[in-house]
């Protein structure tokens, strides 16, 4: 079977699989949807800790759900915006921004939307939201401000961003790219990466290294549960949490301080 590139380095076997399509146009969906249901068992919290382990980056400061929307995971689909200038002819492009993002998406699609923190105007809105909501879209980042959250949250689309406004887009923004590496608070993100996102805020994960960060955030966070039941039964909060805990440097040390833990 002959492969195209989305993106992503070819010679690793976990980015080929995860960031390489066949030709026909065809997505793995049964792999892209495992690892996004591994993800969204676990929360932000317990992944940013299992991505500071393996010496990687991925927390996005400061972006923020904005409705109770729950947990979401997924592959990410990846929209660049910049200012318009105000002496710069109106674009020749008559496709709004985020348009040509929602058509590229698959269901269960994460759209990251770079919008250099941009507080002065909306880079996601109303009808957006609509039409990503019917094309399945699990879930729209922005790094900026989004306007029109009453209809996001009626569709049940959850929306993470830095700010809202009600200020348009129009006459202000542009789209430069979409499926183009874009970064993030400071992180830079390619298509095909996996986002997780709560209350909690935001973690992005390389594709590369989705299977190596889950893997161990779910043996932290079993250890983790063990640590909270022993404290719900009654064990001093000081010997749970111990030199131990805050030492601990891998997953293995993890499992060996819960066990600890549990027959002290």
């Amino acid at each position: 079977m002959e492969w195209r590139s989305a993106g992503g380095p070819r010679s690793d076997p976990v980015a080929r699989d995860l960031w390489y399509t066949p030709r026909e146009g065809r997505v793995d969906d049964v792999l892209k949807r495992s690892v996004a249901s591994r993800l969204e068992a676990l929360d932000t919290c317990v992944v940013s800790d299992a991505v500071d382990q393996l010496g990687l980056f991925g927390a996005l400061p400061g972006i923020a759900p904005l409705w109770a929307c729950g947990r979401v995971a997924g592959r990410v689909r990846t929209m660049q915006l910049r200012r318009l200038n105000f002496d710069e002819p109106a674009p020749a492009s008559k496709v709004h921004l985020g348009c040509r993002a929602i058509e590229r998406s698959a269901p269960g699609d994460i759209i990251a939307v770079a919008h250099q923190g941009r507080c002065d105007s909306a880079g996601w809105g109303g009808l957006l939201s609509a039409a990503a909501s019917v094309r399945g879209v699990r879930a729209v980042i922005v790094d900026g401000a989004c306007r029109d959250v009453e209809e996001a949250e009626e569709l049940g689309l959850p929306v993470f961003a830095r700010s809202v406004t009600p200020v348009s887009a129009r006459g202000r923004t542009v789209e430069d790219a979409v499926e183009e590496p874009i970064v993030l608070s400071g992180r830079t993100i390619n298509p095909g990466d996996f986002i997780v996102a709560d209350r909690s805020g935001v973690v992005m994960i390389a594709a590369a290294e989705v299977e190596r960060v889950i893997a161990r955030a779910e043996e932290m966070s079993a250890s983790e549960r063990h640590m909270r039941n022993s404290i719900l039964a009654g064990d001093p909060v000081s010997r749970v949490m111990d030199s131990r805990y805050e030492s601990m440097t891998t997953a293995s040390q993890s499992r060996q301080a819960a066990r600890a833990v549990r027959k002290t």
